[in-house]
């Protein structure tokens, strides 16, 4: 059988052997030599049988003037459809709202450009995402200010900004590269992106499998990188920030970057899923990460609804140890501290915040009934 190949349109065709094209592709007779035009025409009429040096030259002759077929291309693009009606013709029913705007937006561009696309997601997340949390920082407002949990240290505009020129430097030199390198692993681990659309429960199945394998992978590698050498020439980078802010989130040494990248794929390959769930595991992930970097313990966030989260309290602890810290972790939920007993200091300061605020409070009724 001829091997198939997309064309020029994006569906899939009949790819012609070179002894197809030589038999069926005529060529200008002006670039013919002359040995070449009788062995042409022998197969119309009958010719006297030449001697097969000259055939054999004939013949080399007339392959230098074809031109070989294309090559396929090497992104084709990811629906092989030519209408709504002929995708709703292989799935055996009409297409939903979603995926009539899924077909229309995505039938012409390839895997590797939909790919791309978190490229664009993580640029927008690294710059927008933060600015509610930083303007809540520059504005050094009371009602504000009571819920940072650590309201003496306070940047300036300038240290805000240049951490966030740190990270677009991370970002165009190592996160963009990377994303554009990483494409066929997405392939291999089988990341598909055509019809019919997951469902809302099976992305949010998999987002769930997503989450707890980066957490519990990502547990032990910042365990790793909180070891002496690990430390020393990887992971202080991050930890210049001894009171997080949200654009330092993804400031980081590059070998990090690297080196976490590993854990956020684990859980993708292992259930792989639709590229738009790949999309919202990515998108999600780096906002929890902003998230917990905020350096504010809002009583309002919605995550606080969420089982075993950790959250901006949780992780601004592990900075706050800095470099000696031997505790809190995890990256979004606290079970494998607590399963391992790395979060006996952080429990420690809460009890003992605790007390003292209570101590506190009653030297403030004491001081009220005196005063009566």
């Amino acid at each position: 059988r001829e091997p198939s190949t997309w064309n020029g349109a994006g569906f899939k065709t009949r790819q012609k052997s070179h002894s197809s094209l030589l038999r069926d592709q005529s060529p200008t007779p002006s670039a013919i030599p002359i040995f070449g035009f009788f062995f042409t025409f022998q197969y119309l009429i009958p010719f006297p049988q030449l001697p097969p040096r000259i055939t054999q030259f004939a013949a080399r002759s007339r392959r230098r003037t074809l031109q070989p077929p294309l090559p396929p291309s090497p992104f084709p693009p990811m629906l092989p459809y030519k209408s709504i009606e002929e995708a709703a013709a292989h799935l055996g029913r009409n297409l939903t709202y979603a995926e009539t705007l899924w077909f229309n937006y995505s039938a012409d561009k390839s895997d590797y450009v939909l790919f791309c696309h978190n490229i664009l997601f993580l640029f927008l997340i690294f710059s927008v995402v933060p600015l509610p949390i930083v303007f809540i920082q520059l504005l050094r407002s009371p009602s504000f200010d009571k819920y940072k949990i650590q309201p003496k240290v306070q940047l300036s505009t300038a240290e805000i900004f240049k951490c966030y020129k740190d990270v677009m430097l991370t970002f165009f030199f190592i996160v963009g590269p990377l994303q554009l390198v990483s494409y066929p692993s997405v392939k291999i681990v089988g990341i598909h992106t055509g019809l019919p659309l997951p469902s809302g429960w099976e992305i949010a199945a998999q987002l769930f499998v997503y989450f707890v394998v980066e957490d519990y992978t990502n547990y032990w590698v910042h365990r790793f990188l909180h070891g002496k050498w690990g430390y020393e020439n990887i992971h202080k980078v991050h930890h210049e920030y001894t009171a997080p802010i949200a654009f330092a989130a993804p400031y980081a040494h590059w070998a990090e970057i690297l080196i976490l990248g590993i854990p956020s794929f684990l859980g993708p390959a292992m259930v792989p899923g639709h590229m738009i769930t790949f999309w919202l595991w990515i998108a999600l992930r780096q906002m929890e990460a902003i998230d917990t970097h905020s350096g504010y313990d809002f009583p309002w966030s919605l995550t606080k609804y969420i089982p075993f989260y950790g959250g901006a309290d949780y992780h601004d602890y592990h900075h706050y140890v800095g470099g000696q810290s031997q505790s809190n972790f995890a990256s979004v939920f606290t079970y494998c501290d607590y399963i391992y007993g790395t979060d006996k200091g952080y429990r420690y300061q809460k009890k003992l915040l605790q007390k003292l605020q209570g101590m506190n409070d009653g030297e403030d009724r004491n001081a009220g009934f005196k005063s009566d």
